[in-house]
């Protein structure tokens, strides 16, 4: 009987072993990867990279405003079920900020914006402690993201470093192709009118990237309140820049943008909303602009269709 029982605990630490020497910290019956991340941009990074040996969530869905967002029980519930958890970082995620610490004790929590060399990085609203988490809209930029789930992705699950690490190379070079495709067409409209307004200042990395000038009624967070000096501001640009597109934002009341078109009106300078833009959130699930790429190549064509 005793034999026995030596025997059960044996085979019981070989399975124990086996387990660990496969590297995949995994927390479901799948055998995947369960990842939570904050907003969808990520998630398509860690599907698309992951492949069939993820379970990717992402807690912020269409129209949802990272800047406001609050976590609900239900996503304290996710993250802590997760085995990995990626945000963005940089702030963003600025009213979970104190979960996600948390979580980071338990679990690898990690900031992909945060993984970008500094130098690259732009200041936020001209204060220089602080820097722009809206990366990405530079997509040389997104690519260090990419690289970092990545890397993350073959710490935990090493039994499957290969097929990440062929994965994150296609999809890079996708990003590259769109990139290129992002530079040609925006060169298409004439210089004098690459002039981006949006609701929110979440744009200055595309700008950097495509040679725009934009601006934002809103600061970089939809948290910051904007005034009629920040709308008449707009309007002066507007009139005296001979601007004749205005562009809303998926995630954002299109009050503020319809209130500067109304007071270009009342200035004999007619302003049309160009379309609507994907900012802080990505599209429904299943459709382009549910996909990074998709969203990023509506952008761009919407862009170049109200301002060429």
């Amino acid at each position: 009987m005793k034999s026995m029982f030596m025997k059960f605990l044996l085979l019981g630490a070989i399975s124990l072993g086996l387990t660990a020497c496969s590297g995949a910290a995994t927390g479901n019956d799948s055998g995947k990867l369960k990842v939570t991340t904050t907003i969808a941009q990520i998630g398509d990074i860690v599907a698309n990279v992951g492949g069939e040996h993820v379970e990717v969530e992402s807690l912020m869905g269409p129209g949802i405003d990272p800047h406001l967002y609050q976590a609900s029980q239900g996503d304290i519930g996710k993250l802590s079920k997760a085995d990995i958890i990626f945000y963005n970082g940089l702030h963003l995620e600025g009213k979970m900020g104190d979960i996600l610490e948390k979580m980071s004790k338990d679990k690898p929590t990690v900031a992909v914006g945060e993984k970008i060399p500094e130098e690259l990085l732009l200041t936020a609203d001209g204060d220089t402690t602080k820097k722009d988490p809206h990366v990405w809209f530079d997509i040389t930029l997104w690519i260090h993201a990419v690289e970092a789930v990545t890397a993350t992705l073959v710490e935990q699950d090493k039994g499957n470093a290969a097929t990440y690490e062929e994965n994150a190379k296609k999809y890079i070079e996708e990003l590259k192709e769109l990139d290129a495709y992002g530079k040609e067409k925006i060169a298409s409209i004439p210089e004098e009118s690459r002039v981006l307004v949006t609701a929110h200042d979440a744009f200055k990395y595309f700008g950097e990237a495509y040679g725009m000038e934009v601006n934002g009624l809103q600061g970089l967070s939809t948290d910051a309140e904007f005034g009629l000096r920040d709308v008449q501001s707009i309007i002066d640009l507007l009139v005296e820049r001979n601007v004749k597109a205005v562009f809303v934002e998926s995630s954002i009341s299109e009050d503020s943008i319809n209130a500067v078109v109304k007071g270009a009106e009342s200035r004999g300078h007619t302003v049309v909303i160009g379309g609507e833009l994907y900012s802080d959130a990505m599209g429904e699930a299943g459709t382009e602009t549910g996909t990074y790429l998709g969203m990023f190549k509506h952008n761009i064509d919407t862009i170049v269709e109200a301002l060429k």
